[in-house]
């Protein structure tokens, strides 16, 4: 541990100014005005990370010369805490702004780079929680509250504790602090979090083979609505709309836009195309690619034919003035379907085809024996 501590706090103590760690770079701002000169003199504030994405600003009194990546030993309500320098300089009075801070008695004090008894005793306080989380529901459930302890955070010192909740309705949680300050000897602070932030915080793996964005890179949670599954013709499979926390996923609001401005560029799913030889119903689109299907049946795929959208309009135009084209198609020529790639290839069963041994050589002398016999 001693040798640890010396690696993220010695000489080249600090981390570089583009992240602070994998499974805190949710939280990470970069600072682009790291190397410039007098950047850390010009405010005495650094923001501090704890635990998962609890964070925090302080004014550093001592004039300490604080790095990004190192330990200290930050004032608490009561004690003290330990957490990690992840931004100083100019930027940290634009994340206050951002965090909307409501009095100057939110920021409190750098006491210390971290020495070896904080870090035991943080390392203590941090070997608890899970045990406490598990003791914790029990007791919620034996009180009979519709609550869900997620998880727990220790303060540094040990002496207080916050407990993560999520609960549907409003929690009377008065009777469960007292029950848990008796049974733990800390200082109780109840949080409630939501579904997604419980996710963030668990972290896994999504339907795409990727880590989850709650998880590794996203800050704020935006609203998400079943208008953007429809406005990117997704199926509302709700099995398949919703994410690890239960709830519609975050990246489909990702394209939503793109599809939206590409969707005013196809003709209206209610317009019916008239040719010579037929009418055609709107089937299927290809949004980001511009391209409509057609239908000879209202109800049914027949005689499908695929036009761009420049090419629909058009035909629309021509309706309008009482004209009719021969075909769809623009010159009577069928646009060329696209085929998919497979990128297996081949067929998958020639990997049981057994490889044909080679038959030997029989040695030329002894073939030239066999003939003169």
């Amino acid at each position: 541990m001693e040798k640890e501590y010396e690696i993220r706090t010695g000489c080249e103590r600090g981390l570089c100014h583009q992240a602070i760690g994998r499974q805190d770079r949710q939280l990470n701002t970069y600072d682009w005005l790291a190397d410039v000169p007098g950047n850390q003199e010009s405010t005495d504030l650094v923001e501090v990370q704890f635990k998962h994405t609890r964070k925090g600003y302080y004014h550093n009194v001592n004039n300490l010369p604080l790095k990004k990546g190192d330990i200290v030993a930050v004032e608490a309500s009561p004690g003290h805490d330990i957490g990690v320098v992840t931004l100083t300089g100019r930027l940290v009075k634009l994340q206050i702004k951002k965090a909307n801070l409501k009095s100057a008695d939110d920021i409190k004090r750098v006491y210390r780079l971290a020495r070896e008894i904080d870090m035991q005793k943080y390392h203590e306080s941090k070997a608890r929680e899970h045990e406490t989380m598990i003791e914790s529901r029990q007791i919620a459930k034996g009180l009979g509250l519709d609550m869900k302890i997620g998880d727990v955070e220790y303060q540094g010192d040990g002496q207080k504790a916050i407990f993560y909740y999520i609960a549907d309705e409003r929690v009377d949680f008065r009777q469960l602090i007292k029950d848990l300050a008796a049974a733990f000897h800390v200082r109780i602070e109840m949080k409630q979090i939501g579904a997604r932030q419980e996710a963030g915080r668990i972290g896994g793996t999504g339907p795409c083979g990727r880590e989850l964005c709650c998880a590794t890179w996203m800050k704020n949670f935006v609203s998400v609505s079943t208008n953007a599954a429809r406005f990117q013709d997704i199926s509302l499979n709700p099995q398949k709309l919703a994410g690890m926390c239960a709830k519609l996923k975050c990246c489909m609001n990702y394209e939503v836009d793109d599809y939206i401005e590409a969707g005013r560029r196809l003709p209206s799913r209610e317009v019916v195309l008239q040719t010579l030889d037929s009418d055609y119903y709107f089937f299927k689109s290809d949004i980001l690619a511009g391209l409509v299907t057609y239908s000879t049946d209202k109800k049914m795929a027949v005689n499908l034919e695929t036009i761009s959208a420049e090419r629909a309009r058009q035909i629309i135009e021509m309706n309008r003035r009482g004209e009719k084209p021969e075909t769809l198609t623009e010159g009577g020529k069928a646009e060329p379907e696209k085929t998919s790639i497979d990128l297996a290839g081949g067929d998958i069963s020639r990997f049981d085809k057994a490889k044909k041994k080679k038959k030997k050589k029989k040695p030329q002398g002894k073939k030239d024996e066999q003939k003169n016999q």
